[in-house]
């Protein structure tokens, strides 16, 4: 078997892959981990999940684990992924967990930890958890049991921390709202509404089983046409676990996570806010984004696929702004993860201040021509050292020079090979991205 762990946490289909005994041996051995070292008093953890129907026993199954090993649990309920690495800090924990699959469908779930002060995990601490499942542990008796109690007023707590972060108010603006039927319901609508906005939602009735459904990031369609419906400045959407927000501006076009990190950079900057005038990026960013940075005075950092490691980055180099086109957007100031609702606020916040609609704002950069194909039933593993297929993708850098770019990438869990190919035009980039995968294939297959 491969690593249980993946980008970003374990997911699976819930009862079949992630099941009751394996999120209970997850918590007891996180709860061996996380809470190593600590003497003299019991551990805290915070526990949430989203609205899914599978988080029910898989948060009892999680809390289950986690009081028989001592940990004090605090169950926060229903709450987007970012408010509960908020909580994990504000409430001074030890560790925090997260139950959901954020924009995977209803079947799937999952479990993401959070280490103390709300940042995700290193992959040597999450190796060390996979290492200790079905070890045999001690468990804790009589009055070394952890206690479980429900927190009152966390959601609102998290809102206000998100509204205080707000640098100008939203009044004058018309945003529909996509909450995914998932848990930006319980919170995003009321900061939005605080912070002046008129807001109509869509996707605000999650009933367990209809999240991420036709609706939310991934599924832009009817977010699109109820925007031009009410003649809305702006359209937001988030996922299930609401840690990614897109946008639409009044004409219903798409504004990716690219573009919502080209917007806020250039705010920022203008405003003194942008650390050391740098922005962090993964390397599947669009390279007209990195293009149009060049023009703000503003320096990109690419990292590895994956906002973990974007924020890695951010905390190493003590930038503050970062994100993935997948519309993942770190604000380090004010969050240690991706916080869909945080960037929906700030987004609106610069359309408002500049008196400017979301299409002008985004005409910072202009995206290059993109394409991905994705090449499977190949070996991935001789990817790297296939002297045929880097002399292709040399020779196509070569072709494209400054004004494109080329990337290969074996997939992280599936026996597949990715080529992207960026490109002024594009017909070049599809005609580029074709022979590099026919490389692929007669290279690796």
């Amino acid at each position: 078997m491969g690593r249980l762990f993946g980008t970003d946490g374990v997911r699976g289909v819930a009862g079949r892959d992630l099941t009751a005994t394996l999120a209970l041996e997850l918590s007891i051995a996180a709860a061996r981990v996380l809470a190593a070292g600590i003497e003299g008093r019991r551990p805290k953890a915070v526990v949430g999940r989203d609205p899914r129907a599978s988080g029910e026993f898989l948060e009892a199954a999680v809390v289950a684990g986690l009081a028989s090993t001592g940990v004090d649990v605090v169950r926060v309920g229903v709450l987007p992924t970012p408010a509960v690495a908020f909580l994990t800090g504000d409430l001074d924990a030890d560790f925090g967990v997260m139950l959901s699959a954020s924009h995977n469908p209803a079947p799937d779930n999952g479990i993401k930890f959070f280490a103390r002060g709300g940042h995700k995990l290193e992959d040597a601490l999450e190796d060390e958890i996979e290492g200790l499942l079905g070890v045999p542990s001690t468990p804790a008796v009589g009055a070394a049991v952890g206690r479980v109690t429900d927190a009152t007023g966390g959601g609102e707590r998290y809102i206000d921390h998100v509204l205080a972060s707000a640098p100008h108010g939203l009044r004058g603006l018309k945003v529909v709202l996509d909450c995914a039927n998932g848990a930006s319901a319980t919170v995003a609508p009321d900061v939005l509404r605080r912070a002046g906005a008129e807001v109509i939602t869509i996707g605000d009735a999650p009933d367990g089983h209809n999240i991420n459904e036709g609706c939310g990031s991934t599924h832009l369609e009817v977010l699109q046409e109820t925007v031009r419906l009410h003649g809305a400045d702006a359209g937001i959407a988030n996922d299930g676990d609401a840690d990614r927000c897109l946008a639409v501006d009044a004409g219903g076009n798409v504004v990716d996570g690219d573009h919502i990190l080209a917007i806020l950079a250039v705010e920022a900057k203008e405003e003194k806010r942008l650390a050391e005038d740098t922005l962090v990026v993964t390397v599947m960013s669009n390279l007209g984004l990195k293009l149009a940075m060049e023009r703000e005075g503003i320096t990109v950092t690419e990292t590895g696929v994956g906002d973990r490691y974007v924020l890695e980055e951010m905390r190493r180099g003590g930038f503050n702004l970062g994100g993935e086109q997948s519309g993942h957007v770190i604000l380090l100031d004010h969050a240690t993860t991706g916080d869909g609702v945080l960037t929906a606020l700030h987004l609106l916040a610069a359309m408002a201040h500049r008196g400017q609609g979301l299409a002008e704002l985004a005409k910072v950069m202009t995206r290059l021509p993109q394409v991905l194909i994705n090449v499977p039933d190949v070996d991935k593993s001789k990817a790297a050292d296939s002297e045929e297929l880097w002399a292709a993708v040399r020779a196509a850098e070569a072709e494209l020079g400054d004004t494109g770019r080329v990337l290969i990438r074996p997939s992280g869990t599936e026996p597949k090979v990715r080529v992207m190919v960026e490109a002024p035009e594009q017909a070049q980039a599809t005609a580029v991205a074709e022979r590099l995968a026919g490389v692929v294939r007669s290279a690796l297959g």
